[in-house]
């Protein structure tokens, strides 16, 4: 049996600097990857089966459509695997978590038969962030989020905590509400000095559709963080701290002032 992590996505920092004739957006990104996220498992079948399940399995509407099951679909892997998702990552959440599962999958599939030359392309037909969640290190995105740049993580096994208020948020209307602004290109210079001069241009967009991501910022920067930010188009936003007590705090403050938001505490990859 394979087993493997689809590690949470948060972008330290998101530059959102035109909109393109197709559509999209042209992008500068800092990927970085936590240490914790869904969990997935794939045994040899006569052919492919996905099963769910976990706190959030709920939130996926058509598991034989989803992105795993494409994931699948998209590369040779054999006759066939059946695969067990534990679903820990809140769905819509910013988090990479659909992007991260399919990640997870071309890492099983090369480990078991190798991925073909062109797996790269194959990833960015399921989602703008899957060729960096295959990867799972830290590495800057530019065009549409899929032309990457690995980069060296100073910030590597620092303490994060993600939370997300148990709201989904979709990503297309978030940046629809982008008010069109280029607001500068993504600073350069060391990871560190990326995230903390570096912005989330989709933090206004998300607020004004979903308002109490506002409250989940202001709670997570009134725990002594080193940065407090939104990930990618929302709902969830992490803090990086100094060191695990710090995490500690918040975490155990945050969950006696905002109890049913969601949590989980890991180290930067």
């Amino acid at each position: 049996m394979l087993t493997e992590t689809a590690y949470a996505k948060i972008n330290l920092a998101l530059h959102v600097r035109r909109r393109r004739e197709d559509g999209y957006h042209e992008l500068e990104t800092l990927f970085a990857f936590v240490d914790d996220g869904d969990r997935l498992s794939a045994s040899p079948a006569q052919a492919d089966t996905l099963t769910t399940h976990g706190e959030f399995a709920g939130g996926i509407e058509d598991p034989f459509g989803n992105i795993v099951a494409k994931a699948l679909s998209a590369l040779p892997h054999g006759k066939g695997w059946a695969v067990e998702l534990e679903k820990r990552l809140p769905v819509a959440a910013g988090l990479g978590g659909g992007s991260a599962d399919a990640g997870a999958v071309f890492r099983m599939v090369e480990r078991a038969h190798g991925l073909p030359d062109d797996w790269q392309a194959r990833a960015a037909k399921l989602g703008a962030d899957v060729p960096a969640c295959v990867l799972s290190t830290t590495c800057i995105g530019t065009g549409t989020g899929t032309d990457l740049i690995p980069v060296d993580n100073g910030l590597a096994g620092a303490p994060v905590l993600l939370v997300n208020p148990r709201v989904g948020l979709t990503t297309g209307p978030v940046f629809e509400a982008w008010d069109g602004v280029d607001r500068g290109a993504m600073p350069g210079g060391s990871v560190r000095t990326i995230a903390l001069e570096g912005r989330n241009d989709l933090e206004a967009s998300a607020i004004a559709i979903c308002p109490v991501i506002a409250d989940v910022l202001t709670a997570l920067s009134g725990t002594d963080p080193v940065l407090a930010r939104m990930s990618g188009s929302g709902a969830t936003c992490f803090a990086l701290y100094e060191n695990g007590a710090r995490l500690q705090a918040a975490a155990e403050k945050l969950a006696k002032s905002h109890p049913g938001w969601w949590q989980m505490a890991g180290k930067l990859r």
